[in-house]
């Protein structure tokens, strides 16, 4: 038997260190571990997706369509996607499948527009990008779609925008021209919000039980043709119902959400007594609420100005004992969209318009890193009033909206005037604009108190029960959430005379649809969610970019170090290696 001293002379130990080597590589495809050195746990996937991707036992194919010859921001984005889901389908166990493709590349021009206009009624999303062709000035109009398919049993597939619903600006606060957005930086939140896009697209084709959302009607609220968006978003992904407060008592067990969305007409004390109740047994309402009369229409018919008046709907106490007040105001911006207006005429006849700044509509956004409105672009407001929180024992209040920091109040009675804003502008007069984030949009978490607690007599209690099927309640049981919107114009469309309702957030002559959409689903998957994964919304990428000024002035100096050190060294180690090999086998 040979000694072992013998395997482990000079002459055998590379054949050692191969076999460890082969057996050290086999071993480690056996396990599958990384560590995120990244501050912002970039690569890290959150608590709930693990355990959402580990239940799946039954195959989820996923095809995107980012992909091909892109510029380098989406090429990064595509990266980004592919890494995402190539860890998606290691923790579901091989069940999340996916790959890349360009839809009907081999197709006659014919089918591949079929094929797009199809994609498109499926919510994919086709962007146009002009880039300059190497070797001359022309501009080259590239297709490009950022979005995925996700295909799950019979379901209807369901589609991801892989953009982000964030645009960012460079100049964010400006009256007389319009910002200009920061592609780099709306990519990179696009990739921070990969994780959340795709888990919550499994995370609703695979859940056992959909929620209910019910839309409130008896009080003059706002009609099909203004509310279209919102219904054709929700339908998708819920079950949508009409519910008539005049009728009944909405019933917490069978709706998981109330939607009340520009009433017009006073709630009575029984209207607000259901409410009151349903909340009290744990349902969940988004109040969506206009507390003065006021409409551009108005202005445009009397092009002067008119006065906003409080609608009397007769809400206040009930919004005050759950911890807020919607105050009689409007609130100004200068930080807003712009409006078309007539400025004069041309030569055939035709009016001549002009857009102006309407600080009537600010744009909104989160004056914090709240679940809700985190990571979206702005959120566009219509005549829009403060909101105050009230003390309330046991409630959490959250400002998911709020003004930008140049902002001012019209108190009640508030006249609107075109002419004085057209006044404002041409003078600079912005002196008075001096409000910092006034809330309009605020969430309520917590155990509410009843408003009739200790003001109903034991027979209207007992009728109460009788129409519940419970008891009556002074106090939550549960924790329940609320949300309030003092603008219902957020959650509203407009409607054009020839194309019929525009999409949320959009404004007629606008070709700019604000994150008005993005903001409401957001708010009723954060009141309906149970699995957690809203969570993931929270991860935010740091953008580490080179300071332009620095790589320019250094530039010279860095090549130096790049380039021309690195040769040198090996230079010279060549020279010094030969020289020390001639002196020591030199004859």
């Amino acid at each position: 038997m040979k000694p072992v001293n013998q395997y482990l002379r000079p002459k055998n130990q590379w054949l050692i260190l191969l076999a460890a080597l082969i057996v050290l590589i086999y071993t480690s495809t056996l396990f599958r571990y990384r560590v995120d050195l990244t501050a912002e746990k970039r690569f890290s996937l959150n608590a709930s997706t693990r355990t959402l991707l580990n239940n799946v036992d039954t195959a989820i194919n996923i095809t995107v369509f980012l992909t091909g010859d892109l510029p380098a921001d989406y090429k990064k984005l595509s990266i980004a996607t592919n890494d995402l889901l190539n860890e998606f389908r290691d923790l579901s166990n091989n069940n999340i499948r996916f790959h890349f493709e360009k839809p009907g590349e081999n197709l006659p021009d014919s089918q591949r527009l079929n094929l797009y206009d199809s994609l498109q009624r499926l919510g994919v999303v086709f962007e146009q990008s002009s880039n300059i062709a190497t070797g001359n000035e022309k501009a080259v109009q590239q297709l490009i779609i950022p979005s995925a398919i996700i295909q799950y049993g019979n379901y209807r597939p369901v589609a991801v925008d892989l953009r982000s619903s964030r645009t960012v600006f460079k100049n964010y606060n400006v009256v007389d021209e319009d910002p200009q957005p920061d592609k780099e930086a709306t990519l990179n939140a696009a990739e921070a919000l990969l994780e959340y896009k795709f888990a919550n697209a499994i995370d609703k084709l695979t859940r056992k039980e959909i929620p209910t959302i019910a839309y409130c009607i008896g009080n003059g609220e706002a009609g099909p043709q203004y509310v279209n968006d919102l219904i054709q978003n929700l339908r998708n992904d819920y079950n949508l119902a009409l519910f008539d407060l005049k009728q009944a008592y909405p019933n917490p067990e069978l709706i998981n959400t109330l939607l009340i969305v520009k009433p017009t007409i006073p709630f009575t004390d029984e209207d607000k007594l259901k409410l009151d109740q349903y909340v009290m047994h744990g349902g969940k309402i988004v109040w969506c609420i206009d507390k003065l009369y006021a409409e551009l229409d108005s202005l445009m018919r009397s092009q002067a100005d008119f006065v906003a008046f409080d609608r009397n709907l007769n809400i206040d106490d009930l919004l005050f004992r759950y911890g807020v007040r919607i105050n009689g105001n409007l609130v100004q911006d200068l930080n807003c969209s712009k409006i078309p207006l007539v400025t004069g005429y041309n030569a055939d006849g035709s009016p001549r318009m002009q857009r102006f700044p309407w600080p009537y509509y600010p744009f909104l956004s989160s004056p914090n890193n709240n679940i809700v409105s985190r990571n979206l672009d702005r959120v566009l407001s219509i005549f829009p009033s403060g909101i105050d929180t009230i003390k309330a024992p046991g409630i959490k209040k959250t400002i998911l909206l709020s003004t930008d920091t140049s902002s001012r109040i019209i108190s009640s009675p508030a006249i609107v005037s075109l002419n004085k804003i057209m006044d404002d502008i041409s003078t600079n007069n912005f002196a008075s604009y001096n409000e910092h984030y006034i809330p309009v949009a605020v969430l309520l978490e917590g155990k509410f108190n009843s408003l009739y607690a200790n003001r109903l007599t034991q027979g209207t209690k007992d009728s109460v029960s009788k129409a519940l099927n419970k008891p009556f309640a002074s106090t939550n049981i549960n924790p329940t959430q609320q949300i309030v919107m003092s603008d219902a114009d957020i959650v509203t469309n407009a409607v054009s005379n020839t194309t019929g309702p525009l999409p949320m957030g959009e404004l007629p002559y606008e070709n700019y649809r604000f994150a008005n959409r993005e903001f409401f689903l957001n708010c009723i998957d954060y009141l309906t969610s149970t699995s957690g994964i809203f969570e993931s919304r929270n991860k935010d990428f740091t953008l580490r970019l080179l300071d332009r000024k620095k790589v320019e002035d250094q530039k010279t100096a860095w090549q130096l170090i790049n380039i021309a050190i690195p040769i040198a060294l090996i230079i010279m180690f060549g020279f010094i290696y030969q020289w020390r090999r001639k002196k020591r086998f030199g004859v």
